[in-house]
């Protein structure tokens, strides 16, 4: 069914839209998407992609992918980009990002402990020994899936160089690297509040000695920060944008239901109650749209760094009023709600995971907290200055 989908995608021209125009000029030739769309167009298709739980898919456009293949596209070595980005711009192959681990908070990165470790041979060649455990490593179970992304902290003690991550910066000791998946051994697959998410699918998995050499490291040692943040900001916006979709969906499902069904003599909708859940929906989902939309047109006029404060705040905001749109689609369709007849539960389910992925609630307002106490700061300077 995906494969059939995927031909049709490509023969209307609704492949590899989420490419931004900066990075065009890296597509390899025969790749490009047909209409280049900047992020708040894509944000808007984005939308209509996310009503469907195939859409993103079957367009090339589905997470962790999309994000991968913009770390490819404009850090990745010619070698990277014949063996992993060719095949996963033409649809062939999925990926995974490994960054999560369970046994230490890393949301803060800094906590990581999968190392990579640095090897010299007697006649002065380099290469890495990864070792680490991650989860909630997303893809990594589709039998598709070919590569994973690695997120590990630089590991010196072996080299002769003095080089040692004590007494650098927090975020300069990680380094990004790309590993074959038939190198990662799988030690179970993951469920969400019940949920598989088949085929893709999540997993934990240990990284077991695994030897890399330079052409796999992203970029070089240390950039792994920058990578991972250069992935995420765009992939915010998509997230936000799918989750829109998937919030209009079950609001629809909301007024089919408070259209046909009855209580005490009374269709639903006629009920003051459930018309003040759909008003509020109504709302909800405007303020979710349009806050994401803003982000996304900051990105195009001034880019990710400039854009640092919407982008944390659409990651938790919208997740937050997006949920109770669903939850209130749940409660009006009753035991209905609940049951895998309708989508909700799984929607519900995916909102709430959305709260937690690409980071937690509390590190994005801690983020935005700050960028603002620091521009009243400024103000504050200003005004005595006067």
């Amino acid at each position: 069914c995906i494969e059939r989908l995927k031909v049709e995608a490509k023969s209307l021209g609704l492949w590899n839209l989420f490419i931004p125009p900066h990075l065009l000029a890296h597509v390899p030739r025969g790749h490009a998407p047909s209409i280049p769309m900047s992020y708040r167009e894509y944000g808007i298709l984005c939308e209509v992609m996310g009503k469907s739980f195939l859409a993103p898919e079957a367009c090339n456009c589905n997470a962790p992918d999309t994000g991968n293949m913009e770390v490819l596209l404009h850090f990745g070595t010619k070698l990277q980009k014949e063996k992993y980005l060719a095949p996963l711009l033409r649809g062939e192959i999925r990926s995974a990002f490994l960054m999560t681990e369970p046994d230490v908070a890393s949301s803060d990165a800094t906590n990581i402990e999968t190392t990579l470790k640095k090897m010299k041979r007697p006649n002065g060649d380099v290469y890495y020994i990864l070792n680490g455990t991650k989860w909630w490593s997303t893809g990594a179970m589709d039998p598709r899936c070919r590569l994973a992304l690695v997120l590990a902290r630089m590991d010196y003690s072996e080299c002769d160089e003095n080089n040692s991550t004590q007494g650098q910066r927090p975020h300069s000791a990680h380094t990004v690297v790309v590993v074959d998946m038939k190198n990662v051994e799988m030690v179970r697959p993951l469920k969400v509040m019940g949920y598989d998410d088949a085929p893709h699918g999540h997993a934990h998995v240990r990284l077991n000695n695994i030897r890399l050499t330079t052409d796999d490291l992203i970029i070089g040692e240390g950039s792994g920060f920058a990578v991972a943040q250069a992935r995420l900001g765009a992939g915010r916006i998509h997230h936000c944008m799918r989750a829109i979709g998937m919030a209009v969906r079950c609001y629809d499902l909301m007024l089919e239901r408070a259209l046909t069904r009855k209580t005490f003599g009374k269709f639903l909708g006629e009920h003051g109650g459930c018309q003040e859940m759909i008003a509020d929906s109504a709302a909800d989902i405007d303020a979710a749209r349009l806050l994401t939309l803003s982000c996304a047109e900051q990105m195009d006029l001034f880019g990710a760094r400039t854009a640092r404060d919407k982008i944390a705040s659409i990651k938790f905001a919208v997740p937050n009023i997006l949920s109770r749109v669903v939850d209130r689609a749940v409660q009006i369709h009753g035991g209905a709600g609940v049951h895998d007849d309708f989508p909700l539960a799984r929607i519900l389910v995916g909102m709430r995971t959305l709260r937690i992925a690409d980071g937690p609630d509390a590190v994005h307002q801690r983020t935005v907290a700050r960028i603002e106490l620091k521009k009243m700061g400024k103000k504050m300077m200003t005004r005595s200055k006067l």
